[in-house]
């Protein structure tokens, strides 16, 4: 059975740029990465705080970003994707596979908890995302492990002190539950608190 990968795009944008910028994603630039072989979904989602705007896209694996299609559409942007990946701040682009995932469904809140670099214990943080769902309003998890191959740059990315967390997702029903486990999660995983974040849904585009 194919493991599932995940690309995530997570990135702050100049507020006289915005609606481009919506604009691009909403009616562009998601629905082209959804059409590419191997793609199941792209959901979109905003925060109120630094880098207000992640975008996920769920593979069938990770060889849908070495697929033939996936290297003519990333060599081959856009001009309106070239335009929008430039004024980008402070991004961060990270490919690599689902280590696990538990629970149904998609939440209308997602909370972030970016881990140390390296091999994280998949068995501990596993067994702490099962717990974290038996609180009300939180209803699954996944860990993503950035592949140091495939995790290239965006073009305003800075490389200097570049680091590929394992990222930790967790979906919940509502603010207020992602904000309390996420919260409890990063402590129990030693992680500070500018190592985690709360997004909400905008919209989902399924293949």
């Amino acid at each position: 059975m194919e493991q599932p990968a995940q690309l995530l795009v997570w990135t702050d944008i100049d507020p006289a740029f915005e609606a481009d910028f919506n604009r691009w994603y909403d009616r562009e630039h998601m629905a082209e990465r959804v059409a590419l072989p191997g793609f199941r979904w792209a959901r979109r989602y905003c925060s109120n705080k630094s880098r207000r705007y992640l975008a996920l896209y769920r593979t069938a694996s990770l060889a849908a970003f070495t697929s033939a299609a996936y290297a003519e559409a990333f060599a081959n942007q856009t001009t309106w994707s070239k335009r929008n990946l430039a004024r980008m701040v402070a991004p961060m682009r990270r490919v690599g596979p689902v280590a696990f995932e538990r629970g149904r469904g998609t939440g209308a809140f997602i909370g972030l908890v970016t881990l140390d670099p390296g091999e994280p214990d998949l068995r501990a943080i596993e067994h702490l995302t099962g717990n974290a769902m038996t609180v009300d309003g939180i209803i699954g998890g996944h860990l993503q492990i950035p592949d140091a191959g495939l995790s290239t740059p965006l073009p305003t990315e800075s490389t200097a002190d570049r680091s590929l967390d394992p990222v930790l997702v967790i979906e919940a029903t509502s603010a207020m539950a992602a904000e309390r486990v996420t919260a409890m999660v990063a402590r129990e995983l030693n992680r500070p608190d500018e190592a985690m974040a709360i997004l909400s849904l905008m919209w989902e585009l399924t293949a």
